[in-house]
């Protein structure tokens, strides 16, 4: 099992946090502390999901927590790279429909930069059968 990583790169006024390996209740405390200090230092948040291997609803409660927190301040919290296949509790929980999800994280750029809102959801987010297999 590979260790989990988190990495944090400002882009502009944004702040794009990058996960690699597994979100589970043993990780929960460690992902909060990182998507704290991300809001800390922007109130766009960039949440890049591409090297995730799998989460569990623990993850999810996290995520949840700090999209509303930003939306409360005003801010953005906008989900980049997310696959059905190791994320399912977003779709299963109904939230893929709700959370601002975008195929990549050059997109969730480009939508926060476009509308400064990061309230774009679309057809372009990863849906479940986007890979027939």
């Amino acid at each position: 099992m590979a260790e989990l990583r988190f990495a944090m790169e400002a882009h502009g006024a944004s702040v794009v946090v990058g996960v690699q390996g597994e979100l589970d209740v043993t990780s929960s405390q460690r992902f909060d502390d990182c998507l704290s200090e991300a809001a800390a230092e922007s109130g766009q948040v960039i949440l890049d999901m591409s090297k995730v291997d799998f989460m569990d609803t623990t993850a999810l409660a996290v995520i949840v927590a700090h999209w509303r927190g930003q939306a409360d301040e005003g801010g953005a919290f906008l989900l980049a790279g997310a696959r059905y296949r190791y994320t399912k509790a977003l779709w299963i929980t109904g939230l893929a429909d709700r959370l601002p999800m975008h195929d990549t994280v050059e997109d969730a750029l480009a939508a926060l930069a476009g509308t400064g809102s990061g309230a774009a959801n679309g057809p372009g987010a990863s849906e479940p059968g986007a890979s027939a297999g």
